[in-house]
């Protein structure tokens, strides 16, 4: 912990200092390279968490993609965005967090609100002009987060909605590219069901204990698994392609957690 609070108050405050300011006249006035700075943030987040990331397999770049992953804690977001360029969609209420919010603006946060039906359609069109661009936007399609045991039922509606506001906005070539990230070591010792709680947003557990836990927590091996990207038509069937994707999401989950071999066909 005293590690982390000389390496908040040295390094990483000065660096949002600097950064905040530079990503906001970035994004004002519309330069190419506005990942750059977000990615770099998101890897120093990870020396911040005590996150050791391993990849597998290779995030689709420089064409119009969909990521969907499956959803485990707050950290998912710093360690994806630590290794991939992306877009995250993320419920309205992240955005009117204090701080949080700013951060996520910076990085060109797409906002959901799942109380209301009539967003998903301008959700979807806030995402089908950004992957129209050949940028990626990943979407935590279980809806919630989970302990990290296994996945929930994707939600297809979002998915079907960006499918075809994709196509809307002139996107060829589209793919949608299931990720799977796993939490699979602390300390360097496999994790335990009971550990699960050092690592997950445990809705039982209040806000301020959740971010304790995961701040004080030791260090985390989390490995993110981007898997083989599948062609994404403006006819196929929604539901199929959530359902294809929700079954390499959770191959890879089990296979991970088990300390096995992924399916040759994840990645």
């Amino acid at each position: 912990m005293i590690f982390r609070t000389l390496f908040f108050l040295l390094v990483f405050l000065p660096f949002l200092v600097v950064v905040i300011p530079l990503q906001a006249l970035i994004l004002a006035l519309r330069l190419p390279f506005w990942q750059v700075l977000p990615r770099l943030f998101h890897r120093l987040g990870c020396l911040f968490l005590g996150l050791r990331i391993n990849v597998i397999g290779q995030p689709s770049t420089g064409r119009p993609t969909l990521m969907v992953a499956n959803h485990i804690s707050w950290t998912d977001i710093v360690a994806l965005g630590s290794v991939a360029d992306v877009t995250f969609v993320a419920k309205r209420e992240v955005g009117q967090w204090p701080f949080v919010g700013m951060m996520a603006d910076l990085q060109r946060t797409i906002y959901a609100d799942r109380t209301r039906r009539s967003e998903t359609g301008r959700t979807a069109q806030a995402m089908g002009k950004h992957m129209a661009s050949g940028n990626a936007v990943l979407l935590f399609a279980e809806g919630q987060s989970d302990i990290g045991t296994h996945v929930l039922p994707f939600r297809s509606a979002l998915i079907g909605a960006a499918q075809h506001a994709m196509i809307e906005a002139g996107a060829s070539d589209v793919v949608i590219q299931p990720v799977t990230i796993a939490y699979t070591k602390l300390q360097g010792l496999p994790v335990s069901r009971n550990e699960r709680s050092l690592i997950a947003w445990i809705k039982s557990k209040s806000v301020r204990q959740n971010i304790v836990d995961i701040l004080s927590g030791p260090v985390k091996d989390v490995t993110i698994a981007f898997g083989q990207p599948m062609p994404l038509n403006q006819g196929d069937n929604r539901k199929a392609v959530s359902k294809a994707a929700e079954i390499q999401v959770r191959a890879m989950l089990v296979a991970l957690n088990r300390g096995g071999k992924l399916p040759d066909s994840a990645t």
